[in-house]
């Protein structure tokens, strides 16, 4: 383990912007500090795993973290990065997405612990919803200036017109001295002198910073900022998001399979940067891996290690042991028997994609000649000659075993008591279900 936090996140990339002070700050002894969680949705996706495991190392470096779950400022939007108005969501919609984060975080922070530096979970609506907007704008308004606001990058890139902006709403433009004094409300209350986030967030966390000093006029008030860097994939598109979406932390919105299969198919560049960042393996150990994989990168001994890691910190080693198998068995030797252990929704994972037709069960109980199977029944083949003659080419196989002309699909072929994988070859593949 590194020395210092810092020096632990720095070698794995995960600093960005950091404030003067923070690292002599965190030198001295415990530190609280902070990371807010937008509720836009009723769980976290994989872009909120970095903010997740830099709470984590606080915490394993002694510090104590609070997760901010932003009951108050979801109900108005963050403007950072985004280049129009966001759409308000309503109070039943965002309590119910609250409650979905907040389930979320207790998977990573025990926030029951008895510790001294014990994560806290804390909802900013808990202290803003009794605030009117006279107080607010006479005891947080009057400390920071219109000129102060207006030079940050969040809202001149909205005021500038660039890519398409229509300029900023005051709503979206009061968001950055809300979240200042969340900073200014946890620093009162528990003592948090250091915010952290994504480097989008900069302009944000330094404004809570000045709000700290402000509002603690005649105190020697000193509050800090650490921001990690934006991750990115090499080929240029966009982190987190497969072809079916983002890539979600619960498993009944994106199954332990596809998420595994997610690391897992990572490129050789990006599996290199982000072993570092997504994992708790330390320096020598991942120093080793890149060695490794660099002389035998057909191995793709960092992707398989990267997708073991993640997979377990997010949901747990069985899970990660089933998507594991699951991945694996198309190339098993014993596939007929591994297939058959696999639950629905992971072979339906497996498989997604594939050509599917039905055919009724109750014909299975007769036999389902394999001409019908591939042309007449299911239109696999465009025609009975195009079957037959892939059947006598030796090219066709029943759940990977091959099959001739007179072979009848039975109930014994079925996996699950309700499909059959068919393979022309090599490269095709076809799923009949029995309905």
């Amino acid at each position: 383990m590194s020395k210092t936090l810092v020096d632990e996140l720095r070698w794995r990339g995960m600093v960005h912007d950091i404030m003067p002070g923070t690292e002599e700050q965190l030198s001295k002894g415990m530190t609280t500090a902070y990371i807010g969680f937008d509720p836009t949705s009723d769980s976290l996706h994989i872009g909120s795993l970095v903010p997740i495991i830099l709470l984590v190392h606080l915490k394993r470096f002694g510090h104590k973290p609070i997760a901010l779950v932003g009951g108050a400022t979801g109900m108005i939007g963050d403007p950072s990065g985004k280049s129009d108005e966001r759409n308000l969501l309503d109070e039943e919609t965002l309590n119910h997405n609250v409650q979905g984060i907040k389930n979320v975080l207790s998977r990573f922070l025990d926030f029951d612990s008895k510790e001294d530096n014990a994560p806290l979970l804390v909802n900013n609506y808990d202290w803003m919803k009794n605030f009117s907007f006279i107080d607010f704008a006479r005891d947080v308004g009057k400390r920071i200036t219109v000129n102060y606001m207006m030079a940050k990058d969040s809202v001149k890139k909205r005021f500038s017109g660039e890519d398409g902006n229509v300029g900023m709403s005051f709503t979206e433009f009061t968001y950055q001295l809300i979240q200042g004094y969340d900073f200014y409300h946890l620093y009162k209350t528990y003592n948090c002198v250091l915010q952290m986030g994504g480097s989008d967030q900069w302009g944000n966390i330094t404004t809570g910073t000045e709000l700290v000093r402000r509002m603690n006029v005649g105190e020697e008030a000193k509050a800090y900022a650490m921001t990690c860097p934006l991750i990115t994939k090499a080929d240029g598109s966009k982190f987190g998001k497969s072809e079916g979406g983002n890539i979600w932390l619960d498993a009944d919105k994106t199954s332990v399979y596809k998420f595994y299969q997610f690391w897992l198919n990572t490129s050789d560049e990006d599996a290199e940067k982000y072993i570092k960042i997504f994992t708790f393996l330390d320096k020598d150990t991942i120093d080793d891996l890149i060695k490794a994989h660099k002389e035998t990168p057909h191995l793709r001994l960092l992707q398989k290690k990267l997708a073991q890691e993640v997979t377990t910190f997010v949901h747990s080693k069985a899970d990660f042991e089933v998507a594991e198998k699951a991945s694996n068995i198309l190339f098993s030797k014993t596939f007929k028997e591994d297939i058959k252990t696999l639950d629905e929704s992971t072979f339906l994972d497996v498989f997604e994609g594939v050509p599917q037709a039905e055919i009724p069960l109750s014909e299975f109980n007769d036999g389902v000649d394999m001409i019908g199977a591939l042309a007449a029944k299911t239109n696999f083949l465009a025609s009975n000659g195009e079957a037959r003659r892939a059947l006598k080419e030796n090219s066709i196989s029943v759940n990977k075993e091959k099959v001739g002309e007179s072979y009848k699909l039975t109930t014994e072929d079925l996996i699950n008591n309700r499909y059959v994988i068919i393979n022309r070859g090599k490269k095709k593949t076809y799923i009949i279900k029995a309905v």
